[in-house]
């Protein structure tokens, strides 16, 4: 990925996406073919008209593709996405929409729309002799997010009513979690008294603006990190319930057993025989 920070994919092999720096963006279009792969343990199967977007493609494993398989690909480095700063709350539903499902089945209009924005970006990334390449290429990929938003947003009008408020309390919340605070609190009421609300306040804003209470936002938090952190076969198991401070060993086995069914050290034998 050179410094603009968008990169377009061979997309001939499903497996080449895995990878690439943790925060990295994967969007994926397919246009041919099909795909599946497993994304936080459950699998998907595409086709075209898919759009996928992965918030970290290295959480995704066990790829497998027809022989006709094609797709637009492009990765974004959270650092450019942050730099776009799109000024609406749409992008906090989104954004938590696709850790639930990174998948959206496009109409043809919206397959069309939006295979029009990412062959217009791929034409273009590589005009380096252009004096204001960076903006340009953040102007077209805005232009494509919020065509992404208003697909999404139609598919779910009743998630667009909620309150300025409801929505600042939710921005505030997820913000902790972006910035970590899930390491050290799992605790509903740390966050609460954070916002100067009760939890039980705070879950209702959360089921009200997307559905889940705030508790699950916590733990999906929570997994997406020790999924990652497992995935490091050199992290010993205590090192990692060190890191996210749990109590114990047996207490932090006792937490991922109940949300992924397996122990951990069962998890990354898994992980293993899925890359052999």
């Amino acid at each position: 990925m050179d410094d603009c920070g968008i990169e377009f994919l061979d997309s001939t092999c499903a497996a080449d996406l895995q990878g690439g720096r943790d925060g990295d963006v994967l969007h994926l279009l397919c246009t041919a073919g099909s795909m599946s792969f497993a994304f936080q343990e459950v699998r998907y199967n595409i086709m075209p008209h898919d759009y996928v977007i992965m918030p970290n493609a290295s959480l995704a494993s066990a790829f497998s593709q027809s022989g006709d398989f094609d797709a637009i690909v492009m990765r974004l480095s959270e650092a450019f996405v942050a730099s776009l700063a799109i000024r609406s709350n749409y992008g906090i539903i989104g954004h938590l929409s696709l850790l639930q499902n990174p998948v959206m089945r496009l109409s043809r209009h919206d397959y069309e729309r939006c295979r029009g924005d990412m062959t217009r970006l791929r034409e273009r990334v590589d005009e380096h002799g252009h004096l204001f390449r960076n903006e340009m290429l953040g102007s077209l990929l805005t232009a494509h997010i919020l065509d992404l938003y208003d697909i999404h947003a139609r598919k779910n009008e009743a998630l667009t009513q909620a309150p300025e408020r409801a929505m600042e309390l939710l921005r505030r919340f997820v913000g902790m979690l972006y910035d970590g605070e899930y390491r050290e609190h799992r605790d509903l009421a740390y966050y609460a008294s954070r916002l100067c609300i009760t939890p039980h306040y705070l879950s209702e804003v959360c089921r009200y603006t997307c559905g889940r209470p705030a508790t699950y936002w916590i733990d999906r938090f929570t997994m997406q990190e020790i999924t990652r952190l497992l995935a490091c076969k050199e992290l010993p198991l205590a090192g990692i319930a060190e890191r996210l401070n749990f109590s114990s060993l047996s207490y932090f086995s006792r937490y991922v057993q109940k949300r992924l069914g397996v122990s951990p050290s069962t998890y990354r034998s898994n992980i293993r025989n899925k890359k052999v």
